[in-house]
């Protein structure tokens, strides 16, 4: 239990408290994101003998103790201490090799992904940003500095064009009844791993429904996946089998507290060892990936390991490491792992080649797709007894190549029915593809054959992928963008329709506000101007609101936005104790807490075009809990019609 703050002086001056509180904050907030230092101090090796407490040998890998972090990539820094503490023990006698992988038998009948892989990225939290959608059709967001979310979408797309041979040392892992349990090789009648053609991007999905944790647990990423395939309708056990889903938490966040440890890892909802418990799923076996915004730990995790700057060089190489390692065991350790007793012991593919510099022997590489380059590493590769960086197609078949159509960027009217006829083609042209898409405006729908049809109830802007599938799971897919506008002949009022959206009048008048809301102290400064909405900060159980009604003009789009600043004496990074709700009417458009206290203003914004038309009542409200002050602190509103 938290202790209780006593002796918090009532008003007038409890401005006072708050801005003691704020300063002690700033302190512990930046000790606690790194920017104020603390002394280095020698870490002991843990005793070699604790290694018989999970499957993984080595005390210095961040799977150590951690058994859910299949395919944990280890920063540089770790790697180095994982590769002293190696070469410090005896070698183990093996008759296959030290770095040899074997087959698990299979978790759920599930070994490595037999079929054609669709992967699917959930940009998790509101802290990625505005979304936008560039002329690739991938989707961006004004809170990816570093321009990562198109590059992975576009890595994806690439796999298994342009005749690169990176992802072909898969086609060397299988599973099924014909693989027994401890094989090192793939009998002829094995279910192979077949090489990737044509991409393998099923979909993205922008999760704004609330904030990423700050330091999201192996739980709650797990269930982030589960809730996932629901987003995007794998509902069956089936519709899984060859599903994968990344979960890409956003920058300034430390996901499972990766920063220092690792850069990735990779899991399936099954695993019991997860934080917090197993994950439940009613959809089968869920395959997902913790992708940290790993540029955030700079070189530690890559960046300008092949390229100068190479400020994705990491980023591209974990993902990529990740996928390998899903795809040769999707089920952990139910594929293709290491089981010789060698200090490689519990790795998979990608963990045995990680960090090989370039130029050197399965170095890592920057290896060109269809239509583009991207900085990958190596994976281990049984029958070549080497680390790959390109491999020939061995087991697996080529397949189909199938390739979807772009029409070109939609636009529609709410209201008004749409009819468009999606195309593709297939390499093998006895086959007839299926269609299905994802992110389609609400009121429309995508028929087998590729037809959308429907009348548009919602405006706004939707990032559409629509994938085509043939009867061999060969699958190609394409994104544009679909606009749809309200009725009326466009915007009746443009402009912004808030009043006083700064406070500068030094009043609340048109807001409503709680006593001693509208201020221009200095405890807590203005985004711009002097005046601003500073709600709670008081250290004990208190509520303040602030609200105004406002009409959208009928035919406008609208889009409500503003400034907010959180700080925090609370030192928890699980516990929401005191929150910030954001409302429009009755319908909470996001939620705040302490949790996600960050030092200056972050601009937030909510798309109202759906209430053109409209008079709506826009709330705040903060509510604190007993002890430990949390200041929420809004200025610069809007709402803007176009």
């Amino acid at each position: 239990m938290r202790s209780q703050n006593t002796g918090h002086r009532p008003n007038p001056l409890r401005r006072l408290t708050r801005r003691g509180a704020a300063a002690l904050t700033s302190a512990a907030a930046l000790i606690a994101g790194g920017m104020l230092a603390l002394a280095p101090q020698a870490v002991a090796a843990p005793a070699a003998s604790q290694a018989s407490s999970g499957s993984v040998a080595n005390p210095y890998s961040p799977a150590y103790q951690h058994p859910y972090r299949h395919g944990a990539l280890p920063t540089l820094q770790q790697h180095a201490k994982m590769k002293a503490w190696a070469a410090s023990q005896k070698s183990a006698s093996v008759a296959t090799g030290p770095e040899t992988l074997s087959y698990g038998g299979g978790i759920d009948g599930i070994g490595v992904q037999s079929g054609h892989s669709k992967v699917y990225l959930v940009f998790y939290g509101t802290q990625w940003g505005t979304q936008s959608t560039n002329g690739n059709g991938d989707a961006t967001f004004s809170g990816d500095s570093a321009g990562a979310a198109p590059v992975a979408q576009e890595m994806f797309k690439d796999i298994g064009t342009g005749n690169e041979r990176w992802s072909a040392d898969l086609t060397q892992w299988c599973d099924g009844p014909n693989v027994t349990t401890g094989a090192t090789s793939c009998p002829a009648n094995a279910n192979f791993v077949p090489y990737q053609s044509g991409g393998v991007l099923a979909g993205t999905w922008y999760d704004n429904s609330g904030a990423s944790p700050s330091a999201a647990t192996g739980h709650q990423l797990g269930a982030e996946a589960v809730k996932a395939a629901s987003h995007f309708g794998n509902t069956t056990a089936a519709s899984n089998r060859d599903a994968y889903y990344v979960i890409l938490s956003p920058h300034g966040t430390n996901p499972d507290n990766y920063q220092g440890q690792y850069c990735a890892w990779h899991d399936w909802n099954g695993d019991t060892t997860l934080t917090g418990g197993a994950v439940t799923s009613t959809v089968g076996d869920i395959a997902f990936s913790n992708q940290p915004y790993n540029m955030d730990s700079g070189s530690g995790c890559g960046v300008g390991f092949i390229n100068s700057p190479g400020t994705l060089d990491g980023w591209t190489m974990t993902l990529g490491h990740e996928w390998h390692e899903m795809m040769s065991d999707q089920n952990p350790a139910g594929g293709w792992t290491n089981q010789t007793g060698s200090s490689y012991n519990g790795q998979e593919n990608s963990d045995e080649c990680a960090w090989i510099a370039p130029g050197q022997t399965g170095g890592a590489a920057n290896v060109t797709m269809g239509t583009g380059t991207f900085a990958e590493q190596a994976s281990w590769s049984n029958d070549t007894n080497a680390c790959a960086i390109s491999h020939a197609i061995v087991g697996g078949t080529t397949g189909n190549t199938v390739t979807v159509n772009n029409p070109g960027n939609q636009s529609g009217t709410v209201g008004t029915a749409v009819s468009l006829q999606m195309t593709g083609s297939d390499s093998d042209t006895s086959q007839t593809l299926t269609y299905t898409a994802t992110g389609l405006p609400a009121g429309l729908s995508i028929s087998s054959s590729g037809k959308i049809t429907g009348t548009p109830t919602t405006a706004g802007t939707s990032s559409v992928t629509v994938t085509a599938k043939d009867s061999t799971n060969a699958s190609g897919s394409t994104s544009f963008t679909w606009t749809i506008s309200t009725t009326g002949g466009g915007c009746a009022s443009p402009g912004q329709k808030l009043g006083n959206p700064g406070f500068e009048t030094g009043t609340a008048a048109p807001w409503t506000a709680s006593t001693g809301v509208i201020d221009n102290s200095t405890g807590e400064p203005a985004h711009s101007g002097s005046w601003k909405a500073w709600m709670d900060g008081y250290g004990s159980a208190h509520t303040d609101t602030l609200s105004q009604s406002v009409t959208i003009p009928s035919g406008c789009s609208a889009t409500f936005s503003f400034y907010l600043h959180i700080d925090t004496a609370e030192t928890t990074t699980t516990t929401a104790y005191d929150k910030l709700t954001v409302q429009v009417g009755s319908t909470t458009l996001a939620t705040y807490s302490n949790l996600n206290a960050a030092s200056g203003y972050a601009l937030k914004s909510f798309d109202l075009s759906s209430y053109a038309g409209q008079t709506v009542t826009l709330k705040f409200t903060g509510t604190e809990d007993s002890s430990l002050q949390t200041s929420f602190v809004v200025d610069d509103t809007a709402l803007n019609a176009s």
